[in-house]
């Protein structure tokens, strides 16, 4: 099973890197592998001094890890044969902090700028990466890349129970359905977060534990525990959010990473009065 952790688009390191310069990878053969900065009081005490609290720290230096990559971006070898894709991905520059081999800078590969990136590449929670000096090149102001929706706002929806959770169309392509298209624009959502809802609501964009019939069917009575919103009715379907920020104490494997979309029948489902 992949060992996802938490998205810190949603999490309280987010913030700190939406004020970060955002930068690109000019020389992939830069990027120090097996970084262990959990080990590296260097890489700690630049982390500090950039502002981080300790447990922004704590989620840099996890997913910092390779094993926390995607599998594109995992190996050496597969570093070399992606390196020209690799160029493509946006990062924002965390910290930088001096060794004895030179200047060596840590980056942000946050998941929400980087859905453009190949599958093999393109990563669910955000992850960190160590680059050596020259391997970096500073976006201009007028050159950076909108970031892409978080998504459309919940807090005022109706509270939604999933009732009968193996209702669920996890591999509904929301793009190709009209119907369900003209219900999230009645919504007055904007093209960017329909296109998140697009993209979160399939299962390959899910937790690691049921982004997958085989990894969710044994898990379906736990997602009757998920807190979730209705955001959209279209035909014989809803569509639900489901926060990350109130879904924090979900079991591992069930936690979201960010909010997530499931398209469920509507009999699968109980609405509750619209929250005021």
């Amino acid at each position: 099973m992949k060992n996802w952790i938490f998205l810190l688009t949603s999490l309280t390191f987010g913030p700190i890197c939406l004020g970060q310069d955002m930068m690109r990878i000019v020389d992939p053969s830069t990027i120090v592998p097996h970084a262990e900065l959990s080990k590296d009081p260097l890489a700690k005490a630049g982390l500090q001094a950039a502002g981080l609290d300790e447990a922004a720290m704590g989620e840099v230096l996890t997913l910092s890890d390779e094993r926390h990559w995607p599998v594109g971006l995992r190996t050496d070898s597969a570093r070399a044969v992606n390196a020209n894709a690799i160029r493509n991905y946006a990062v924002r520059r965390v910290c930088e902090y001096a060794t004895d081999e030179g200047p060596l800078t840590i980056v942000a590969v946050r998941a929400l700028d980087n859905l453009h990136m190949p599958e093999e590449l393109r990563s669910r929670n955000d992850l960190y990466l160590v680059m050596r000096n020259g391997g970096l090149q500073a976006l201009e102001k007028d050159s950076q890349r909108p970031a892409p929706s978080r998504g459309p706002v919940w807090r005022n929806l109706p509270t939604a129970v999933i009732i009968k959770p193996d209702d669920l169309f996890a591999t509904y392509d929301l793009a190709s359905d009209s119907l369900a298209l003209a219900a999230l624009e009645a919504q007055g959502l904007s093209r960017p977060e329909i296109e998140a809802v697009i993209f979160r609501s399939h299962e390959r964009n899910w937790p690691d534990g049921i982004d997958s019939f085989d990894e969710r069917y044994p898990r379906l009575t736990e997602m009757k525990k998920y807190k979730a919103r209705l955001l959209a009715r279209c035909g014989d379907k809803v569509i639900l959010v489901v926060p990350a920020e109130l879904n924090r104490k979900a079991p591992s494997g069930l936690r979201p990473f960010m909010d997530i979309y499931l398209v469920y029948s509507t009999s699968a489902v109980q609405v509750r009065s619209k929250r005021k």
